[in-house]
């Protein structure tokens, strides 16, 4: 009996210690797991993805940093669905999915998965192969997903500021290479307006403001709006005012747009009210239209009757 007695804590323990590595990489299935320590070094995801694909052949790369705070569910918008499943929170293909959807329900709609609190982290996942990185994706943890049979490699202790400059060299390296801005570049421009370490709004900022790109200043600026906050909306005005792009400057627009109604629609009156640009005060026009706040009507009353 007292054998018995102890038998059974120490099963729970191993069943404990057996389930944190797999609870730290999310809710994969049918994936090759290698688990390797980033470490406290700067560059050590860098380091970790050259040493993969170094290796040959193609592998996913994964790791899971903190988010920003709010209700969040990350996952496929074209799912494989399973002889359960009703419609909802099937199965993603890491391999052959294409986009992430991202919304605030926590709950399926069968009802079979409830989150209690929302996620806290997020998982950032490259696909490497011939010596580059080819695609990146995100998922919250909740996410069901498929590996394929893939390699994947775990990397555990990632700082948030070496998630922060990878992600940026990502977005610096894609150049105008359409496939990698569209596989590469966009997405790590996603992952980097969930980070909640602060460098990621500052790396937003800064491509906002600097980029060569007309889509990445355009996407960062986007992003920018999602975050809100003071320095975020002086970045977005100051490309309405500044940048010699019109498609960028309407981008900014829109930007606006997505700002809490009580600071974005009052800059977006200022805009449609004084800016020389009349496709730039066109979009002003097209999202205030869209706000239905009183604001908009009585300065569209006050236009018309001019």
């Amino acid at each position: 009996m007292t054998g018995y007695r102890f038998l059974v804590p120490r099963l729970a323990v191993l069943a404990l210690l057996l389930a944190a590595p797999a609870a730290a990489q999310g809710r994969f299935t049918n994936a090759r797991t290698e688990t390797r320590a980033a470490g406290e070094r700067s560059g050590a995801i860098a380091r970790e993805v050259q040493a993969a694909a170094a290796r040959g052949g193609a592998a996913w790369i994964g790791y899971r940093v903190a988010m920003v705070a709010g209700p969040r569910h990350m996952c496929c918008y074209d799912y494989a669905p399973d002889a359960r499943d009703t419609g909802c929170c099937g199965t993603c293909r890491l391999e052959n999915g294409s986009g992430i959807t991202m919304t605030n329900q926590l709950q399926s709609r069968d009802g079979t998965r409830i989150s209690l609190e929302p996620p806290t982290e997020f998982l950032i996942l490259a696909r490497v192969e011939n010596s580059r990185v080819m695609r990146l994706r995100t998922f919250t943890p909740d996410c069901d997903v498929d590996a394929g049979g893939m390699p994947v490699v775990w990397l555990t202790d990632v700082r948030a500021e070496d998630s922060v400059a990878w992600l940026s060299s990502l977005v610096n390296g894609a150049g105008a290479d359409r496939e990698q801005v569209n596989r590469v570049a966009d997405p790590a421009l996603t992952a980097l307006s969930l980070h909640s370490a602060p460098s990621a709004l500052t790396a937003l900022i800064q491509f906002a403001r600097d980029s060569a790109s007309t889509r990445v200043r355009g996407q960062a600026l986007f992003w920018l709006a999602q975050r809100a906050g003071e320095q975020a909306a002086s970045t977005i005005t100051n490309a309405i005012t500044n940048d010699p792009d019109t498609e960028v400057k309407k981008k900014a627009v829109f930007a606006l747009s997505q700002l809490p109604r009580d600071e974005g629609v009052p800059k977006l009156i200022e805009v449609a009210r004084t800016n020389r640009n009349p496709e730039v005060r066109k979009q002003a026009y097209f999202w205030l239209g869209q706000t239905h706040d009183p604001r908009a009507v009585a300065f569209f009353e006050e236009i018309l009757k001019k």
